[in-house]
């Protein structure tokens, strides 16, 4: 292994500077070349590489996104894309690529390694969805940026008395909705895990109400219901002012909290240390508090669990 290519692919997640950081690092240290992808597999496809050294990765430890930009890349799932991108491999003589970002990005790597080029996949994904993995690199940065504008929509709401309705990102994940309402006591936690019941959203509201709370937050997962729609209907049914906020890419941003730059880091070393003793085809996770590997046909093929006793217990403190 003399040689090392690192790319970020999907959507970006706080905490990909800190793996990046450490794949360049931990690669130097071992005095294997590390080459750095922009433009994630576009990037591959096009050749946009270049060759990393220390200070390349000087003072990002902090920084939101990533410095290798990302896409999502249409070509690289044709067989033309992927001959392209294999041909620049093998003339740059890449001996192995790590690959940050999320289910789809994994998949991406699982055919690099059908092709012949030994990958490893670290989950870089605001929306925890990756069954494998307890936590994916991203998503505690993302809980604690909902958080915190929860409570700054909370002391407006609580000057005017309303129900704030908050939708934010998971599409078919609602770990984001999950973590971040039990976090900030709201009433009710919409997911598309869960049916629920625009009636007992209300009653909830009319309890609180009648025993004299000044406010109500609501989290609403996007793709569940439109925000709008559901506050004009709380309005009607309960008479309590209701506004709705979609938190958009705000969620996506910010500098990594310690636990995703500590995560990061980890992974990254990890992936390259198992790239040096000749593994290929593998997932970093974390289980407990071990960074664990597995292999990438195993880690797609397991189904995330929905952390149902959260849910239970989300629901009893909100009476």
């Amino acid at each position: 292994m003399e040689k090392i290519a690192v790319l970020t692919s999907g959507g970006d997640a706080p905490g990909m500077n800190a793996a990046i950081r450490a794949v360049v690092r931990s690669s130097i240290y071992n005095n294997v070349r590390v080459l750095s992808v922009k433009d994630g597999f576009t990037g591959l496809i096009n050749a946009q590489i270049e060759e990393m050294n220390l200070s390349s990765v000087a003072d990002i430890i902090h920084r939101g996104g990533t410095i290798l930009k990302t896409t999502r890349s249409e070509e690289f799932k044709t067989e033309e894309g992927q001959r392209k991108a294999m041909n620049v491999i093998k003339v740059l003589g890449i001996d192995g690529i790590v690959i940050i970002g999320g289910g789809g990005s994994l998949k991406g790597a699982k055919v690099l390694n059908s092709l012949g080029i030994p990958t490893i996949g670290i989950p870089g994904t605001i929306d925890n969805d990756l069954g494998y993995t307890d936590y994916t690199i991203g998503f505690d940065t993302s809980v604690n940026t909902v958080v915190d504008a929860i409570s700054k929509i909370r002391e407006t709401s609580i000057s005017h008395g309303r129900a704030n309705i908050i939708e934010v990102m998971g599409r078919d994940c609602g770990n984001i909705a999950l973590f971040a309402g039990l976090a900030s006591g709201a009433e009710s936690i919409i997911l598309p895990e869960m049916e629920f019941s625009i009636d007992e959203v209300c009653r909830k509201l009319l309890r609180g109400r009648n025993r004299g709370k000044l406010h109500s937050i609501i989290i609403l997962t996007e793709g569940v219901g439109d925000p709008i729609k559901i506050s004009d209907e709380i309005k009607e049914k309960t008479g309590i002012e209701t506004r709705a906020t979609i938190l958009g890419h705000i969620q996506r941003g910010g500098s990594p909290t310690a636990f995703d730059r500590i995560l990061a880091s980890k992974m990254g070393a990890k992936a390259v240390e198992l790239l040096i003793q000749g593994a290929k085809n593998r997932a970093i996770g974390m289980r407990g508090k071990d960074i664990i590997d597995m292999d990438l046909d195993e880690a797609l093929s397991i189904e995330g669990s929905f952390d149902i006793d959260s849910y239970e217990l989300a629901n009893v403190l909100s009476i």
